[in-house]
């Protein structure tokens, strides 16, 4: 009898086990994530929201981790599909769960990799909208007076534009991180990887101008007797202290920054569509056309994988069409040049 209540509760822990399997490996895949690879806080709450959605579909579906395989991992894409997932959506949860199941592999809980048959039709990849040089600075000049908000804003479309930050690197800069003089700045991109990129002249200029402002800020907020008043007063300034601030001396967020340029874009119907990272993709597509190499666009970006960088050469068509017939040598049909015209060929009646 008592085998057989020992037995009963060996099973009753093996079914515990079973139910709790998907959370434990899922936990400890995203640890190991943040650990090896260094992903950001946003980059691991999107790997879990895909993981949870597709260990709920394997629950409601009566599948345990060792019994994964191809036609469970089917019926979940298949899923995906019925609940008006495209195929780029698709292929980013598929992405978070090839990770998951290498994690599986190692950890012996399935012999062989159920993911390595599944095949997502082919997809044309987006082109990235972007706005013209006119358009750029337009946005810019829409940007005036002399108030600590209109330099930050000024500075920080300058910076984004002309350094082709991300919108989360940008409000994460701190003072350690940009040299002026050298007119450089370190940035802190995805997985903690570190580049380093030219500052130009237009961004030094407003990031000064920006950076004066703020410290005379400071010192209004001070009483002659060098004592704070009563209001908020700005974050001390130390090396690690964020140079974009709010109007409360917090650092910026990029909800903040996002804001602000909806706000100036406003101005300007055709311009209220952009976003953050439209500034990223104009810094790439205005170097391309420019005639900056690939390699150099592709560090300064940030990007791990050239492919990635290689979509700006198909941004333009416009600009592809003008190289065609400035170096081509069979693009270019002199205007004054009478055209030839052959002999009639004559035929037999």
């Amino acid at each position: 009898m008592a085998g057989t209540v020992d037995e009963a509760a060996a099973g009753d822990a093996v079914n515990d086990t079973c139910e709790a399997d998907w959370d434990g490996l899922i936990e400890r895949h995203l640890a190991r994530q943040a650990v090896e690879r260094g992903l950001s806080r946003n980059s691991l709450e999107a790997y879990g929201r895909d993981l949870r959605d597709f260990q709920d579909f394997c629950r409601a579906a009566a599948t345990p981790p060792h019994a994964l395989d191809a036609a469970a991992l089917t019926a979940w894409l298949e899923h995906l599909a019925d609940r008006g997932y495209r195929v780029t959506s698709q292929r980013r949860h598929l992405a978070a769960v090839r990770g998951l199941i290498r994690e599986m592999l190692e950890l012996k809980i399935i012999d062989r990799d159920p993911a390595l048959v599944l095949k997502l039709r082919p997809h044309p990849r987006a082109l990235p909208r972007t706005l013209g040089r006119a358009d750029v600075e337009a946005l810019l000049a829409a940007i005036g007076g002399t108030t600590l908000r209109a330099r930050r804003d000024r500075a920080m479309l300058e910076l984004a534009y002309g350094c082709g930050l991300r919108v989360s690197e940008l409000v994460g800069l701190s003072f350690s991180q940009v040299n002026l003089e050298a007119g450089v700045v370190v940035v802190i991109g995805k997985g903690n990887k570190e580049r380093i990129v030219p500052i130009g002249g237009a961004a030094r200029r407003a990031l000064k101008a920006y950076l004066a402002a703020r410290h005379k800020a400071a010192l209004e907020r001070s009483t002659p007797d060098g004592k704070m008043r009563k209001r908020a007063a700005p974050a001390a300034i130390r090396p690690t202290s964020a140079i974009f601030i709010s109007r409360l001396g917090r650092a910026m967020t990029r909800q903040g920054f996002f804001k602000a340029l909806k706000g100036w874009a406003a101005s300007d119907p055709q311009l209220a569509w952009v976003s953050p990272h439209t500034l990223r993709h104009c810094f790439a597509t205005h170097l391309v056309e420019g005639g900056a190499d690939l390699r150099a666009v592709q560090e300064m970006l940030g990007h791990s994988d050239i492919s990635t960088t290689q979509i700006y050469t198909h941004l333009s068509r416009g600009h592809l069409r003008k190289v065609h017939r400035t170096f081509h040598p069979r693009a270019r049909r002199s205007a004054t040049a009478p055209a030839k015209t052959r002999a009639p060929i004559e035929t037999a009646d």
